[in-house]
């Protein structure tokens, strides 16, 4: 983590330098002309920006992955397509086959994950305890 912070505060101290380059060196030899406190502000809403992005993209870099289906294991659920006896079941957020292990279960139902057979997971209802 230490390294992508310092590697994001120096290349947003980069790109402010370009930017002020390019806006004190390079446009005044076309005649254009940015007055000081647009500078600034470019300068202010680019570091927002910046903030901004690094705190979503460690986010997403932090976050666990999904490796295998053995990680499914007694995770919970929701039955989506009826399972009879299968169907289709949504767990964390990802739609997976599903198998029930115990019969016909409807929509809506609270699943736990016990056990897979190949992409396909096998489901119980979830008792709650």
């Amino acid at each position: 983590m230490k390294v992508r912070l310092t590697l994001a505060i120096v290349s947003t101290f980069f790109e402010e330098t370009v930017l002020v380059v390019v806006v004190l060196l390079v446009l005044p030899r076309w005649d254009i002309r940015i007055p000081m406190w647009v500078l600034i502000l470019g300068i202010l809403a680019w570091t927002a920006f910046s903030i901004f992005t690094y705190r979503i993209g460690s986010r997403a870099l932090d976050l666990k992955h999904v490796v295998g289906l053995h990680n499914m294991i007694s995770c919970k659920g929701e039955v989506v397509k009826r399972l009879a006896p299968e169907g289709v079941v949504r767990i964390r957020g990802e739609l997976w086959r599903a198998r029930s292990d115990a019969g016909e279960m409807n929509e809506g139902t609270e699943v736990i994950v016990v056990g897979q057979d190949r992409l396909e997971l096998i489901v119980q209802e979830d008792s709650g305890v």
